[in-house]
C-alpha cells in the first residue's frame, strides 16, 4: 500500500472519530441570572477545563438578564437549564410557570441591604427615615414589605427607591441611598474599591430564601434525566474544586471564558470566596453540594407564605428535587 493511501486511510479514520466523538456530545443551553460574576465560577471553569465536554456534554453557556428573565426562559422552553435566584420558584409557580430546582449551591439566604462600612445602620430598625435603592426585578421585591414590617418599619417610614437595574450602583456610590438591596457576595467585593461596605443580612430577622442553584422545566426532568444528571455531576465536581481553595483558578476560568467583558479579577476572586461562604445551611452541613434539605424549603416557603407571595396548602416536592445530586 503507497504511503499517499496510507496517509488517506488514517486521515479517514480520524474524521470519523471526530465525528463520532461529537456526534456523542449532548447539546445543553444553560442561562446564567447575569453578566459574568463569581457565582458563575463553576459553570465557567468546568467549561475551562473541559470537564463538560469530557462527560459527553455540549453546553452553551448564555450570559443573563436577571433571574426573572432567565426563569421565564426555562418555562418557555426557550433554554434548558437556568441558573437563577431560587427564592423566586415559590412566586413563579404561583403565577402558573412550571419550574422547579434540580440544584441548590447557595442554599443560606445571602438577600442583604448594603450599607457604608462606618454606617451606624445594624438592623431593620435603624433604616428609619432612610432611603434604599432596588430595582423592580430584584429576588428582594416580593419581601421588601414583610422584611421592614420585622422592624416595625413600612414604606411611609423608609424611602424605597426603585430604580432601573443600570443606575442603581451609582445611585448607591453616589451617596444619594443609604442602602442597596441585593445579594451580599454579589456586591461587597465591587464596593470595596468606591464605597467600602457591609451588609445587613435578611437572615437577621428570620427570613430564609435559597440563593443560587439550577432550575428546569417540569417536563425537562422526565425527557432530559441523563444530561441533568451528568450536568449537575460535573459542576459539584467543579464547586468543590473551587472550595478546596481553587479561587483564583476559577476566577482566571471565567476571564479566559468572557475575554470581552471588563472584568476585575480581584473582585471575582472575593465574589466566589463569599459566594461559597453561604453554601451550607444547619440542615446541609455534611451533605454533598447542592443538595437540598427540605427543612430549609419549609422555611423558605414559610417565609413566602408570611409575606403574602403565596398561599397555604404547599408541597415541598413542587419545588425541588434532589434525584440529578451526585451523593458520593
Amino acid at each position: 500500500m503507497s504511503r499517499p493511501v496510507i496517509k488517506w486511510l488514517l486521515a479517514t479514520a480520524m474524521f470519523t472519530l471526530s465525528s463520532i466523538s461529537a456526534h456523542a456530545q449532548e447539546k445543553l443551553s444553560v442561562r446564567l441570572d447575569f453578566s459574568p460574576w463569581g457565582i458563575h465560577a463553576a459553570m465557567h471553569l468546568a467549561q475551562d477545563k473541559g470537564w463538560f465536554r469530557q462527560a459527553g456534554l455540549d453546553v452553551d453557556i448564555q450570559d443573563g438578564r436577571g433571574s426573572g428573565n432567565t426563569l421565564q426562559l426555562v418555562n418557555s422552553g426557550r433554554v434548558d437549564v437556568g441558573q437563577v435566584q431560587l427564592g423566586l420558584l415559590p412566586q413563579a409557580r404561583a403565577n402558573g410557570a412550571s419550574v422547579i430546582s434540580i440544584a441548590c449551591w447557595g442554599r443560606r439566604t445571602d438577600l442583604g441591604v448594603l450599607v457604608d462600612r462606618n454606617s451606624q445602620i445594624k438592623k431593620v430598625q435603624d433604616f428609619e427615615n432612610k432611603t434604599i435603592a432596588v430595582f423592580a426585578a430584584s429576588p428582594w421585591a416580593p419581601l421588601i414589605d414583610y422584611w421592614l414590617k420585622q422592624g416595625n418599619l413600612d414604606r411611609t417610614k423608609v424611602n424605597v427607591l426603585f430604580v432601573d437595574a443600570s443606575a442603581l450602583w451609582g445611585i448607591y456610590t453616589s451617596g444619594r441611598a443609604d442602602g442597596l438591596m441585593s445579594t451580599a457576595p454579589s456586591v461587597e467585593p465591587v464596593a470595596e474599591a468606591v464605597r467600602p461596605s457591609r451588609t445587613v443580612l435578611a437572615e437577621d430577622v428570620g427570613i430564609t430564601y435559597p440563593s443560587y442553584g439550577l432550575i428546569v422545566a417540569d417536563q425537562t426532568v422526565e425527557t432530559r434525566k441523563a444530561a441533568l444528571k451528568t450536568l449537575v455531576s460535573v459542576e459539584q465536581r467543579a464547586w468543590s474544586y473551587i472550595r478546596d481553595g481553587h479561587y483564583e483558578e476559577a476566577a482566571d476560568a471565567i476571564m479566559r471564558q468572557r475575554p470581552d467583558v471588563k472584568l476585575d479579577r480581584t473582585v471575582l476572586i472575593e465574589q466566589i470566596r463569599k459566594s461559597v461562604d453561604f453554601f451550607d445551611t444547619p440542615a446541609t452541613k455534611g451533605k454533598p453540594i447542592g443538595w437540598q434539605a427540605d427543612e430549609d424549603w419549609v422555611k423558605a416557603l414559610n417565609t413566602m407564605q408570611a409575606a403574602g407571595v403565596i398561599k397555604p396548602g404547599w408541597k415541598t416536592s413542587d419545588y425541588y428535587t434532589n434525584q440529578f445530586i451526585n451523593l458520593k
